[in-house]
């Protein structure tokens, strides 16, 4: 099948052609050399019609229920005449290196709604609970006109703090008996948050859900803000009964305000960008390192020669660093 030409996919993504934007996310993902330059292409004529959504990153412990809470909370936002956007960040197949899960299982109902677009990728051996081409993919959805990009990543800890340095507010869930489970959060994931969302708050567990919140705005005062003119706020919510999604819709807007009038929204975006750059400048490195000639031809025997504790790790990347480095490497 014949590619598509640049202009193909940009006109594409601006009108909304959900083939098409699927099609460009695919190519954004994609780690064949032959995409690259029409990749490159593709994103320089969308990023001057990106950037006019809310990014946010949902993140929580397994069993917080995530994509529940992403599902019902979109179909709320549509509600509220928002176009949604989600990133739904799947663990990834040991074998195929694909998703696990798909939106049709996670966000039956969102799924097939003309206002959302649910896009599930596979996390691959990337830190920060989210994949590989996150950014881009945000990007792809904003020139497509979806004003809400909410970033589903795979779990909670130290490494989701990639999540955080994507989007403009980190919103993380937490289970109404959380117990050891919010002493992890303090000490990881805390300094984060903008939006603490107690989730699963009907039923016998709204007093442990009330308790739970409780504990965390105590926590919270312990913690130094990630923005200053934001105060984090903890909200009781349930996907099953709606309880709390207007709260946190209403959230959502207020900070959204907040930043833009001091100006801080701009701010994080020119450190976002800054960001992407080196982050890209560091793959290009890696990149030309693995498949420079003599590094490829010395690291299979540097690699079985760690593996067998015949050479410590230090001296092995010593000498892969040498080969790179030699004078007529360049």
């Amino acid at each position: 099948m014949k590619p598509l030409s640049p202009e193909r996919y940009i006109e594409g993504v601006r009108h909304g052609n959900r083939r098409i934007l699927g099609k460009a996310i695919t190519l954004l993902e994609s780690r064949a050399e032959r995409d690259r330059a029409l990749a490159r292409q593709v994103l320089k004529g969308l990023t001057p019609h990106a950037g006019n959504a809310l990014r946010v990153a949902v993140s929580g412990p397994p069993g917080a229920g995530k994509s529940t809470f992403v599902e019902a909370f979109g179909l709320h936002a549509i509600g509220q005449g928002s176009r949604v956007g989600v990133l739904a960040i799947d663990p990834s197949s040991r074998l195929t290196g694909g998703s696990i899960l798909g939106d049709k299982l996670r966000m039956p109902e969102l799924s097939l709604h003309p206002d959302a677009y649910i896009r599930p990728s596979p996390a691959g051996e990337d830190l920060g609970g989210v994949a590989r081409r996150t950014r881009e993919a945000i990007l792809v959805l904003e020139a497509a006109g979806f004003d809400l990009i909410l970033v589903e990543t795979v779990g909670v800890g130290q490494s989701e703090t990639v999540a955080a340095g994507m989007t403009d507010l980190f919103m993380l869930l937490a289970l109404p008996n959380a117990g050891d489970e919010i002493q992890g959060i303090k000490r990881g994931m805390m300094e984060f948050v903008h939006l603490l969302v107690v989730n699963k708050a009907d039923g016998a567990m709204q007093e442990a859900a009330e308790q739970a919140a409780h504990t965390l705005r105590q926590a919270l005062h312990l913690m130094h803000p990630p923005d200053p003119e934001w105060t984090a706020q903890v909200i009781t919510a349930s996907a099953r009964t709606g309880l709390g999604l207007e709260a946190v819709w209403q959230s959502l807007q207020a900070f959204r305000s907040t930043m833009l009038e001091s100006g801080r929204l701009h701010l994080r975006r020119r450190e976002q960008s800054l960001a992407w750059m080196w982050e890209l400048v560091r793959e290009g490195l890696e990149q030309h390192f693995r498949t420079d000639p003599t590094v490829a031809r010395e690291q299979g025997t540097l690699e079985r020669a760690v593996t067998l504790d015949r050479m410590a790790p230090g001296e092995a990347a010593d000498q892969l660093l040498a080969h790179y480095f030699r004078d007529d490497a360049f």
